[in-house]
């Protein structure tokens, strides 16, 4: 890995209801992880974090959050050994309160959003979406994930998770 990249800054919304969360499928044809369950997300356009997550809802889903709604719940640190190499820090943001009626706006990345029971994901789903949930339900605030060579988009081919409880404390 070439230790002078510079990570991408991807931001994520986690949305509950009725212990349920908000998975969209991505297309088939998606530049990434095509065909597979993710949170609603984005990449950071020289934009703060929450403006960040506060556009990709509105564009992506229809949704309106207000910043002050949004509270940082989980990171996840990809190194991605396979793919384009780039290591990737996943914020993931929570909304307690939005307006608005979910809507596939993006029908070229996303297919359809539904909400999955936590104790039933889908499959197949980003594995990094599925280990910030895991560590939001179980109350940490970091994972660390490394994708193998040759592994599939969302890089099942891994080492296990380092993860950190509240705290620091593992």
């Amino acid at each position: 890995m070439d230790r002078g990249r510079l990570n991408v800054i991807g931001v994520h919304l986690y949305l509950e209801r009725d212990a349920k969360v908000l998975l969209g499928l991505r297309h088939p044809d998606s530049a990434f992880a095509g065909s597979t369950h993710h949170f609603l997300a984005g990449h950071c356009e020289h934009e703060p974090a929450i403006a960040c997550i506060v556009r990709e809802a509105r564009e992506e889903g229809g949704l309106l959050i207000r910043p002050e709604d949004l509270e940082l719940v989980h990171v996840v640190h990809v190194l991605d050994e396979g793919g384009d190499g780039r290591p990737r820090m996943q914020l993931v943001f929570r909304a307690d309160a939005w307006e608005g009626d979910l809507e596939v706006r993006e029908p070229d990345k996303c297919v359809s959003w539904g909400w999955w029971p936590l104790d039933a994901l889908p499959e197949p789903i980003v594995p990094y979406t599925r280990a910030a949930i895991e560590g939001i339900r179980a109350g940490r605030h970091y994972t660390e994930q490394w994708a193998g060579v040759g592994s599939d988009p969302g890089g099942s081919a891994r080492r296990p998770a380092r993860t950190a409880a509240p705290g620091g404390v593992r």
